[in-house]
Order: C-alpha cells, then structure tokens, then sequence
C-alpha cells in the first residue's frame, strides 16, 4: 500500500538544511493567526469525525460507483479545515467560524450521499465540486456557477468560460471553497457555465495547476452538457497571465481568448539581466517553455480580447502581444480602460464582455481549414488536427503551416520538426470517402492513406534525412524525446509520480542524509506550493503497477535506493563510492567528489520507458519561485550535478556545477560554449 504522507509538523528550513538556508524566501502560503487552544480542539474533532464518517462512508458505497464518484465532493470540506489546521492558514478570526461551516456543509454532503442522493449535482447557481487528481491521487476543489437555464432532464448543451483567479498567497482551501459559494465572479453570462479552478494555489496555473484546469474541466463535462466548440478563457492579473499561457499553448481549445493585466514574457518583466548573477544559458532556453510572446502565432484561429487599464504598468504585458501577434500577420484586440490602475473599468468591461460574448456564442470552427502552429517544445505539441510528435532540436522554435486546398490536398511546410501526425475525426475530413488526399510536405509528395468509409482520416509521417514518408508511428519501440517524455525535470510532477524513499546504506553517508533530508523538503513543499499529498513509497515495496502507471522520484545513490541500483546500468550518470561519471563528455569530462556532490535528472524509466525517473529533486523552482508567479519556472534542465555544500539560498544557480539538456535520443548533448 502506498503510504501517504502530509508534514503536519512541517520542518524549518534550518532543520533540513542546517543555518544556510536563513536567507531563503519566506514560507508560502504565510503562516496564520493563532489558534486558541479550545477551538483547536474542537476543529480538531469535527475534522477527525468528518474523516471516519467519509471513510465509513467509502465502504458503505464500495457496490454503488455512481455515488461513490461523488465522495470528493464532500472531501473537499474536510481536506479545507485540515490543511488550515496542518499548515496553520487561518488569516482572520472569522476563519474559525467558516471552518466549523464547512465542516458542517462536509457532514451535510456525507449524510445526502449515505441516503443515495447529491442534490448538489444537478444544483443552479454557486455549486462547490471536487475530483481526485491523477498527479497525486489528493482531493482538489472547484467552483461551478451553473447557470439557471440548466437541467438535469434534458440534454441542451452549454457554453462555458474559464476564470482564472489572481494572486492571492492566503487563498487557501478554507477561503476558496467561502468565496465560491459566495461570489459568481467578474463575468457571468446567462446561458453560461463558468468554471473556477482553483490552480491548486498560487503557481499562475502551471505544471500542477495547469493540469488542475483540465482535470476540472473534464470533470465538468463529464457531469453537464458542454459545447465543445464554445469553451472560452479570461482571467485577471495573475489569472490574466494563465489565460495569456493557457490560451497560447492550447489555443485549438477555445473559442475566445480574454486575459486582462497579466505577464507574458520572462526577461523584461523580471528584469532578469539587471540581476547577479544573471540568468544562466538552460534557463534562458526554459523560458521558452511558458513565454506567450513565443507562441503568438498559435491564435491565428482563436480570437483574442486582451483589457488593460490605461495606467496599469501590466498594460505591457498586452502590448508585448501586440507586437508578437503583428510579427505573424495578426491584430491583438486591446481594450483600454481610461485612466484605470490594476482593475476593470466599467465601460471596457461591457465592452469586453460584449466581444467575448459574441466570439463564445459563435464557437470555433471544428475543423479549419488553415493551421499554423509553433512550439518550442513536445511537451506543447497539438494544434487543431495537427500534432508535431518529434522535433529535431527541442528548445529551438518549431513550425507548422497546414493548409487545406479545394478539398483536394493538403499543402504544409515545416521548420525544426522530424515527425508529424495529421488526424481528422470521424465525420469532419472535407475529401471523399475513398479518396487518397495529395499531400505535399516541404516540398516532398508524400503517399497518404484514403479517407474512411466514416469520413475519418488520419496519417503519420516522419522525416528520412530531407525526405518526408508514411509511416505506421513515429519512433516505435525507439528511445527518443516525445510528448509526455520530453523533460525538463519538472514535467514529471505533470503526471502521476511516486517518490521512492531509499531504505539501504547509502554510498557516503553525507549525501544519504542530504537525499532524506531533501526528500522531506519536496515533500514539504509539494503540499504547501501545490496543495497535495505526495505518494510515498519505500524502494523495495514498489510493484510492477507503480513501474507501469507513476513517474518515479529516486532519492539516493546506487546502493542506498535499491530500485536505482536495478537501472543503474542502463542510465548514462553512474557512481563509484569514489566519483560520479557519465557515460559521454558533459561539460566538465572529470569526474565529481561523490561526497559531496549529487545527481539530479529526469529520463526514460529503462524499467518502462513510457514513463519518467526523476533523481534526488522535487520541482526546481520551490525556493526561487516564492516572490513572484513570473519566478515560478524550471530552474534546472533535463540534468544537473549539485554541489551539496554551497548554503541553500545559493544552490541554484551558484551550486550547479554542470546542468544540460539530453538530445532528441536522450544522449547527452556535444559541449556547450
């Protein structure tokens, strides 16, 4: 059984780390108020009573899965008083009253649920819901306005918008569950479901957060009428930057794009190359995989409503747009709020929610006759019924123009891509059942299969040296970077992960301690920054199941973590008791002191290379990323060597003694200058 793991009594930074660390960021979420010790225990109880009816409750509906689905729904209240408990974020003496509300309301969906019925799901108005995420099996909350025009008996579908919520570094479960039950938001039109995620937290809806918006929004389709077609994306400030990010990388989603403030770009807003020491070459490369202005190009098919106040210094954000937009033969619709600091006007507001309305009412085109896409990475790979499935370089830009001509071919060109998928569902393909579509590709006639007798289409093509051929699928049974395995470290807690705990003597006890002591800070932080429970298993009780569905995390060396030392042999970083090597020139060709010293990386599982390992690191940015949502980017690439001596507060960068990416067959890249 996986054992779960919350830090109730969370460590110092001087605990794990030793009196180094006192110069790092301050906690986030900051600490709360007191609590008086009788309200404590009288929470404490309701909590502890909530969780045994919840987990009765679990057994109880084990032969009814329809109900069962549900329990999240109630778990959300009982995890939000919890966590404010555990992580002390109780910010307002109201708090306390609001957690003994939620307890209730938790008690209240317990018993509705024991009885065979959830009122809640078929509810209008302000509707509070939960899911289990993939990533870590935690229980996340969302907020619904379902709108008075839904029914349960009937199966009219609706439009939906997503918002996005600002910074707010105190919005902790308590107080987002409150204020989702309380207010309908900035927008609301009629007719319309607006779904709320929460992001989980503060990280600008990216890595876990960004998977967050997706979870919910499938679990909203899967229980209302949803229009495909008419799914719009606005949010403000920081909300207004995940709708630039969300909108740019996932553009074939929406019908209408609306950010309001926000950042879009790294350098400038961060005044990274004003700081010492400045930015290093992988992050600079890294900025690639989140800066909007990198991927304007993509909205050629999506339209795009951006609102500035007159005198916010955000306004830059959408002038950056404006410019990366007009570089690819497009106009940014930019609404101006008259002499306006970081708000929404009233009249820009109206006239915001007028375009958008209009775009969202209208949807977007099934399937468009044009596609232009661009990327700078596989992780981001999919654009309308185009998917780039390898790249010859990943970090450099690139590009897919696709155009459908007179229902009788198709004309594409390319630029940094060595595999391509075009796919059309059922139904939508323009050509003839039968037909061989012509298919010309950089110049290249390329043979493509007929359209089906269900008007589906569908071809793989890969590129042999300057030629472009069919072919069954790219890089079968083949070791190379694709979607979902592409790195940097960080993409790993994108997906289902496992941190797996050494239980042997490790090579140098230094480094042994430094690996449990770090495991327990990611462990930490996880919870805090992303509002989960990190699974947590010891090496030797990992199954063949855990192999097969979880990145795995791997704290130690080759002797101290057993599952590490069954592939040690078959990943190019290796240890001796005396140094640390690979297996071809990185940077530096000489070896590291293995006492002091560490590896951290992210590659191919070689027990299942359709999954990642991860060694000794929890997501890059814990302590860079503190002070501001435009920090919350990798840190590290796909590798780094760490010198475990340099204080905490300077590991990243001044610890880094080599850092790289892996190639397009994960082999180490030639020296960098």
């Amino acid at each position: 059984m996986i054992k779960r793991t919350i830090i109730l009594l969370f460590f110092s930074a001087t605990l794990v780390f030793g009196a180094d660390s006192s110069n790092s960021p301050p906690r986030m979420p900051p600490h709360g108020l007191p609590v008086p010790q009788e309200i404590r225990a009288e929470l404490e109880r309701g909590t502890a009573a909530l969780g045994r009816d919840i987990e009765e409750l679990k057994s109880a509906l084990a032969s009814k899965p329809a109900l069962l689905e549900l329990l999240p729904d109630a778990q959300i209240y009982y995890n939000a008083v919890r966590y404010a408990l555990a992580d002390d974020m109780f910010y307002k003496t109201n708090d306390f009253a609001l957690a003994k509300k939620l307890l209730a309301q938790g008690e209240e969906r317990v018993s509705e649920l024991r009885a065979g019925h959830a009122p809640w799901n078929t509810d209008t108005g302000l509707v509070v819901r939960g899911y289990v995420s993939r990533i870590d099996g935690s229980i996340i909350p969302y907020g619904l306005v379902v709108p008075a025009s839904y029914s349960a008996t009937t199966t009219n579908a609706h439009r939906l918008d997503l918002w996005f919520h600002g910074r707010n570094e105190k919005l902790g479960e308590l107080s987002f569950i409150e204020d989702r039950q309380k207010n309908p938001g900035e927008f609301t039109p009629p007719d319309t479901f607006v779904l709320h995620p929460y992001g989980r937290y503060c990280n600008g809806f990216k890595f876990a957060g960004e998977v967050d918006v997706f979870e919910a929004l499938a679990h909203v389709r899967k229980h209302y009428p949803i229009e495909t077609n008419h799914i719009s994306v606005r949010g403000f400030s920081m909300g207004g930057a995940a709708t630039w990010h969300l909108g740019v990388h996932y553009a074939g989603e929406w019908a209408a794009v609306a950010p309001g403030a926000g950042f879009v770009e790294t350098a400038i807003f961060t005044k990274a190359f004003e700081k010492n020491p400045p930015p290093t070459w992988y992050e600079q490369k890294l900025w690639h995989l989140y800066d909007a202005t990198d991927y304007a190009g993509n909205l050629f098919n999506t339209h795009v409503v951006a609102y500035s106040g007159e005198i916010d210094g955000q306004r830059q954000a959408a002038e950056l747009m404006s410019k990366a937009m007009a570089a690819e033969g497009m106009e940014l619709t930019h609404i101006i709020g008259p002499n306006t600091a970081h708000k929404y006007e009233p009249e820009a507001k109206k006239k915001v929610a007028e375009l958008v309305d209009g775009f969202a009412d209208a949807g977007r085109n099934s399937l468009p006759r044009q596609v232009k896409f661009t990327t700078w990475t596989l992780k981001y790979n999919q654009m309308d019924w185009v998917t780039v499935d390898g790249m010859e370089k990943e970090w450099d830009r690139a590009r897919v123009n696709a155009e459908i001509r007179d229902d009788k071919e198709i004309v594409i060109t390319t630029t940094n891509v060595s595999a391509l998928t075009l796919e059309m569902p059922a139904g939508l393909c323009p050509f003839a059942v039968g037909t061989k579509p012509h298919l010309e590709l950089d110049d290249w006639e390329v043979s493509a299969p007929a359209v089906e007798s269900n008007r589906a289409w569908t071809v793989h093509l890969a590129k042999n040296g300057n030629r472009w051929v069919a072919t069954k699928s790219f890089a079968d049974g083949q070791l190379k970077k694709r979607h979902g395995l592409q790195g940097p470290i960080d993409d790993a807690f994108m997906d289902s992960f496992i941190m797996v705990r050494p239980t042997g003597k490790p090579l140098n006890e230094q480094v042994g301690a430094w690996a449990t002591n770090n495991m327990n800070y990611a462990i930490e932080q996880w919870h805090l920054q992303f509002r989960g429970e990190a699974r947590v298993k010891d090496d030797t009780a990992i199954t063949d199941d855990d192999i097969a569905n979880n990145n795995l995390i791997l704290w130690g060396d080759t002797q101290g973590n057993k599952l590490l030392a069954r592939i040690a042999n078959k990943i190019p970083i290796h240890w001796t008791g005396d140094g640390i090597r690979t297996s071809s020139a990185m940077i530096h060709e000489r070896p590291f002191s293995a006492d002091s010293h560490v590896v951290t990386m992210v590659y191919p599982n070689p027990l299942n290379p359709k999954r990642y390992v991860v060694l000794n690191t929890g997501f890059t940015f814990s302590e860079t990323g503190r002070p501001s949502n435009a920090l919350q980017i990798p840190k590290l690439p796909d590798y780094a060597v760490i010198d475990i001596t340099v204080p905490l507060a300077e590991r990243i960068p001044k610890g880094v003694v080599d850092a790289g990416f892996f190639n397009e067959e994960w082999n180490f890249f030639p020296i960098e200058d």
